[in-house]
């Protein structure tokens, strides 16, 4: 088996049988920016759609755009039969389908025979929790009570020799168990594709003092390398490969980046390598390049990123990007205020739904056409919504301020087919000010409905 290293988490796994090869093509983000324009490529990916016409399957992981980018999908051939989880809810497979593709769904935990000896176990991380991940707006629009979610999932591949497991982007303390089955049915683990950030809005997002923010920043990447070291500790894979982390904020969030506790992949390897015994063999591979199982040898030397070459391709390239909503008019606080009664009323349904209540505000601030503040409060306890000036804020105990740009508003209000709360908030396109008690897992839950 070969696996072949693309782009963030998408990778290619080859396995060869006799003269006919068998190839998956997984999570493909290979072209354009996404999470709402904000996710840029570095080092830029030189995508050409008819290379991967030789795919026999492409498997997804996921709904978000860094493992099932649309601008990428758009252009790769559609008679490609794509795998996904057999997931409660069919966003995932109503986008692929959208696209053009044949969706096959495979059942949890059950090994699959895809072509030759080539076989593929897909298995649901559960239990989605915003507070592990860190991802403020959490993953999912419906769930009852907080039980099963099946955000994302980790998938198996094995030719009856050999054995790879993709983590995706499933945090250790929701996929362990999974993990742990995993471990107990295939044994030995051959390779493993583990991820070593933990991409979220936290703490970049955030008004907090600079040194602040980089204390945070170091604490949130420590964090997440520990429950890789976890992954690879349980696992025991001969291979380890760090992936699925390398992306840069672009646009008007280009200065974001150094605080968003994300590590470049050379520094995370580095902090494996002293700190993850070295009987598991971490390695390196650039885009395109690829490591046999076989040979157990990589076709080429990894190579480091010029970090004064990204420095400069963000200021000159990268910065200048405009987001999507950015080329729109903005619209006026009148158009602005007439699509909130609704945005409320579903942000109700769902909030008596699961019986969650908070004396916290929501506060969004944004600025229209005419450049005055258009500042709303939405309560949490069902006592309705009004427009504030910023000096009401003093009278408010517990609140979040959500700011952002009143066009992107306009999209969200519309509804997920346009834009996202979960993906405007992974794309650092909404900056946050808490004050008092205000994290609360069924606040972010519920606000996902906040549109009409």
């Amino acid at each position: 088996m070969k696996i072949t290293q693309l782009n963030s988490a998408s990778v290619i796994i080859e396995d060869q049988f006799g003269d006919s090869k068998a190839k998956i093509l997984c999570d493909p983000w290979l072209d354009g920016e996404e999470y709402i324009g904000s996710w840029s490529i570095y080092p830029p990916y030189e995508f050409k759609p008819e290379n991967f016409d030789d795919l026999d399957f492409i498997y997804i992981s996921h709904i978000h755009p860094d493992h099932c980018s649309s601008n990428t999908l758009s252009k790769l051939n559609k008679k490609i039969p794509v795998l996904i989880h057999n997931f409660p809810e069919k966003y995932l497979k109503q986008k692929i389908e959208g696209l053009g593709y044949k969706v096959i769904e495979l059942e949890h935990g059950v090994r699959t025979r895809l072509k030759n000896n080539l076989h593929v176990n897909i298995l649901a991380a559960d239990n989605c929790d915003p507070t592990i991940c860190g991802n403020l707006m959490g993953c999912v629009m419906l769930e009852t009570k907080y039980q099963t979610t099946q955000i994302d999932t980790m998938a198996v591949f094995d030719n009856e020799k050999q054995v790879i497991v993709n983590t995706n982007d499933c945090p250790f303390d929701i996929g362990k168990t999974t993990a742990s089955n995993i471990k107990s049915m295939y044994g030995k683990i051959d390779f493993l594709l583990v991820g070593y950030v933990a991409a979220s809005s936290w703490p970049h997002c955030y008004k907090m003092s600079d040194k602040e923010r980089t204390e945070q920043a170091q604490i949130k990447a420590t964090k997440k390398l520990e429950t890789t070291k976890k992954y690879i500790e349980l696992f025991e894979p001969l291979f380890y490969l760090p992936f699925a982390g390398r992306y840069t904020l672009s646009g008007k969030n280009h200065n974001l980046n150094k605080y968003r506790g994300e590590p470049e992949l050379e520094d995370a390897f580095g902090w494996m390598s002293q700190n993850i015994p070295r009987k598991y063999h971490g390695i390196l591979l650039n885009n395109d390049c690829w490591f046999d199982l076989d040979s157990q040898t990589s076709n080429k030397d990894y190579t480091p990123i010029d970090r004064q070459n990204k420095k400069e391709f963000t200021e000159k390239i990268l910065s200048h990007k405009k987001f999507p909503y950015e080329f729109e008019p903005k619209p006026t606080s009148n158009q602005i205020l007439e699509k909130i009664p609704n945005a409320y009323e579903n942000f109700e349904k769902i909030r008596k739904k699961i019986q969650w209540n908070s004396n916290t505000m929501i506060i969004l601030n944004a600025t229209d056409c005419n450049d005055e503040n258009l500042i709303i409060a939405i309560s949490c306890d069902g006592s309705g919504y009004r427009q504030i000036n910023i000096k009401d804020l003093d009278k408010i105990e517990n609140y979040m301020v959500i700011k952002l740009d009143i066009r992107l508003l306009n999209w969200l209000l519309a509804g997920p087919q346009k834009a996202h709360w979960g993906n405007a908030d992974l794309g650092s396109h909404l900056q946050y000010e808490r004050v008092g008690s205000v994290y609360k897992r069924g606040l972010f839950y519920c606000w996902n409905n906040f549109h009409n």
